[in-house]
């Protein structure tokens, strides 16, 4: 009884000053833009190790919704699977006074999906943009059966898409027929249900489907994306997948993104089916 006396003042301090710890307010920090991220920026808010006073909220909608966002100051970060644009950086100069501040926190092999079904065993990068454009429309005109391919898309307000149109298709237009997905999951759900189909986007999405691989022109050899291929460039539709900011971080952002670029961060990278930044 003379020890419960001694210790009981302590022991009502600690539970009060746990229930103020536990009622204080916490830090949201958002994220919003890439589709092709949200698997990615979700799993690393999921198991980000200091969430004591931070909670994440994540969204997708398009790297250049996440932009637009960022600019009119509802998103503390934007994901983007493209770079930003000098429109874009002008707008949140004349808004912040600041440029806004770009962030590499991943690699990408963008990949070029096919039905499991379908014998074609890669392309080139002429293929591959005769296909998207419209010039080359059935299957045996690049190795496969007489079957008219079918193509999937991503929308105009996704970074995969603008990168892919600007890359690989060299700003010409997509195919008319093209169906433009919301986001690489039902592009790729779309492809896995479509033996004539053929989409693109993030390596980690490549599920239930197959991913060819592509060769720089026809006397190359043929690249698979893998962490050796995408950090030599030999594959040859690499990106970088980014974060960006409307002002310098501080806080808890800051030691969110120190986390993420850091080794724990990057090996989720690694895990969620990305490539990790190259170490210099």
């Amino acid at each position: 009884m003379n020890i419960f006396r001694r210790f009981a003042p302590f022991t009502a301090t600690f539970l009060i000053l746990t229930f103020v710890a536990l009622a204080l307010p916490k830090d949201r920090i958002t994220i919003k833009g890439s589709d092709t991220m949200v698997i990615l920026v979700q799993r690393w808010t999921e198991i980000y190790p200091d969430k004591t006073n931070v909670e994440f909220q994540v969204t997708g909608g398009g790297s250049g919704t996440g932009i637009a966002a960022l600019i009119n100051g509802t998103t503390n970060i934007c994901s983007s699977s493209r770079p930003i644009k000098k429109d874009e950086v002008a707008q949140l100069e004349a808004k912040y006074g600041y440029k806004g501040l770009e962030i590499r926190v991943a690699m990408d092999g963008l990949a070029i999906y096919v039905h499991k079904s379908n014998p074609v065993k890669q392309l080139t990068m002429e293929q591959v943009k005769n296909i998207f454009t419209g010039k080359v429309t059935n299957w045996k005109d690049v190795g496969g059966p007489n079957k008219p391919i079918l193509l999937y898309s991503r929308e105009n307000n996704s970074g995969t898409y603008e990168f892919f149109k600007e890359h690989v298709l060299n700003k010409q237009d997509f195919a008319a027929s093209a169906q433009h997905m919301a986001g690489t999951a039902a592009l790729i759900n779309a492809i896995s249900k479509d033996p004539n189909g053929i989409g693109f986007g993030g390596s980690a999405y490549a599920k239930n489907v197959k991913a060819l691989p592509i060769a720089k022109d026809a006397a190359s050899k043929a690249i698979a994306a893998n962490v050796a291929s995408i950090h030599s460039g030999e594959y040859p539709i690499s990106r970088f997948l980014y974060f960006y900011l409307n002002r310098k971080p501080d806080g808890n952002v800051k030691k969110f993104i120190d986390w993420v670029i850091s080794a724990s961060g990057q090996k989720v990278v690694s895990e969620v089916g990305y490539y990790p930044i190259k170490k210099k």
